[in-house]
């Protein structure tokens, strides 16, 4: 049906004066003697509309009074000095009615309430704001990579190999528990591929095989990780952006991260200026000036090795340990982004044994070309590295994890037929999410967040 979106009302003057159809879904109601006011908001602005209704003039309006139920307002467009602009009604249709029990009432509801109805979460002003950045923040990802002649491939989401190699893959399958197989392989020469299969951990390997014949390339698309980590910052399905760069060593990707970060948060400023208020004032205190700061400050970058002496010398008393060779913990990661260094930092150098396999191996034989990008509240927010560029080198780090080379052969030719100095990162599209809004908990930013034990 015809009708002119909510936020173009608000944000272009000439409106004012002009007869116009609206249509959204009531947020509020409330009724006097000889006017009644709704508010609605049909999902194009995080600001809800005004409706004002003459009882003189119109009747038969009471069903539009119920919270959640959708209309249809023709009216005039009005000056209002509260919130820039009203509509006048002169008719008001009723397109689907809501009950009295509609779940969404007006005082404030807990997130952890409103995770019960991701059906109707949606419709409230947090989860307005949530996903109108998150549809910003995903176009200023593509704009980033387009605009510098990267290449946007699509990974597969079926794999037959384990990207990370640390066996925490959802399995693909058609067929059903069998008592009769005797082994492993004989149960998965039967299924649909004839080989055991699941669902993609990371599309990097793929990425690397694209960045070997196109230079830069980067992939944006979801990941599935069976991990049993039911904590605010994991998702078993999240979604992730994976750039893969030719003829880059680990300084390079280093300084190409730092430059996407600063770039995309620079976009979701400069577009969702509501929305970034609207945290400010009911998330994060503070979160626009530190959004600002990230900015204009650079990155810092500490190796490994001093972080660990860092922590333990801070005094502190951690929940985890902190000794060399330890994979750092959320609680180290904030102490060091926000009491040490207080801005966002690159950790390099890691060892080795907690490192994928695929990382390149630095001449002390200890530690890895890798980094983590650790931000204040969030902590790691992307993993990166160069890659092991050497086929022998990589072949021993995969015998010392007693993986299987079948699976990985179309990788291991890469390292033949060739091979170059190349890097890249993978970026978790949720953190980053939450890191911009000031949103605590990673199942506040997906639409249905998929965690151990929960899927609807």
């Amino acid at each position: 049906m015809k009708h002119t979106d909510i936020r173009d009302i608000f944000y272009d003057s000439s409106f004012v004066g002009k007869t116009v159809t609206v249509c959204g879904w009531v947020r509020t109601s409330r009724d006097s003697k000889n006017v009644s006011f709704l508010e609605i908001n049909d999902g194009t602005a995080l600001k809800h509309l005004q409706v004002v209704i003459d009882k003189e003039k119109i009747t038969g309006y009471e069903n539009a009074m119920k919270l959640g139920c959708s209309v249809k307002v023709n009216g005039t467009i009005c000056e209002n000095p509260n919130n820039g602009v009203e509509i006048n009604a002169s008719e008001i249709l009723v397109l689907g009615e809501s009950p009295t029990d509609y779940p969404l009432q007006k005082k404030r509801h807990t997130l952890e309430f409103l995770r019960t109805m991701p059906h109707l979460r949606v419709r409230t002003n947090t989860f307005n704001a949530v996903f109108r950045v998150r549809s910003v923040l995903a176009s200023a990802i593509h704009n980033y990579f387009q605009s510098r002649g990267y290449v946007y491939v699509n990974t597969p989401i079926i794999t037959g190999s384990d990207a990370e190699g640390a066996g925490e893959v959802f399995r693909v399958t058609t067929q059903g528990f069998d008592h009769g197989c005797k082994t492993e392989e004989e149960y998965y020469a039967n299924d649909f591929f004839g080989k055991k299969a699941g669902l993609s951990v990371s599309g990097q390997l793929e990425g690397e095989v694209a960045a070997m014949a196109f230079g830069k390339i980067y992939t944006f698309g979801p990941s599935f990780r069976a991990e049993n980590s039911n904590t605010p910052r994991h998702l078993a399905e999240f979604w992730h952006i994976e750039p893969e760069v030719a003829f880059a060593e680990l300084p390079d990707i280093i300084e190409i991260a730092e430059d996407m970060i600063k770039n995309i948060i620079g976009v979701v400023l400069e577009k969702c200026p509501d929305e970034i208020a609207f945290f400010e004032k009911h998330f994060e205190p503070g979160l626009s000036d530190k959004l600002k700061s990230i900015i204009s400050h650079e990155f810092g970058i500490v190796e490994y090795t001093e972080a660990i002496e860092i922590l333990k010398q801070s005094g502190r008393q951690f929940n985890y340990p902190c000794d060399w060779g330890c994979d750092l913990q959320t609680e180290h990661e904030r102490y060091i982004t926000e009491e040490v260094f207080k801005k966002p930092v690159f950790v390099i150098n890691y060892p080795k044994d907690i490192k994928a396999f695929y990382m390149k191996q630095n001449p002390d034989g200890k530690t890895v070309a890798a980094t983590d990008l650790l931000v204040p509240g969030v902590g790691e927010i992307i993993g990166c590295s160069e890659r092991e560029a050497d086929y022998g080198k990589l072949t021993e780090a995969m015998k010392a994890r007693n993986m299987k080379f079948d699976d990985y052969s179309d990788y291991l030719d890469l390292r033949k037929f060739g091979s170059v100095p190349h890097s890249g990162f993978g970026l978790g599209f949720e953190r980053i999410l939450m890191y911009i809004t000031g949103m605590a908990n990673i199942r506040d930013i997906t639409l249905y967040p998929r965690t151990v034990g929960s899927v609807r």
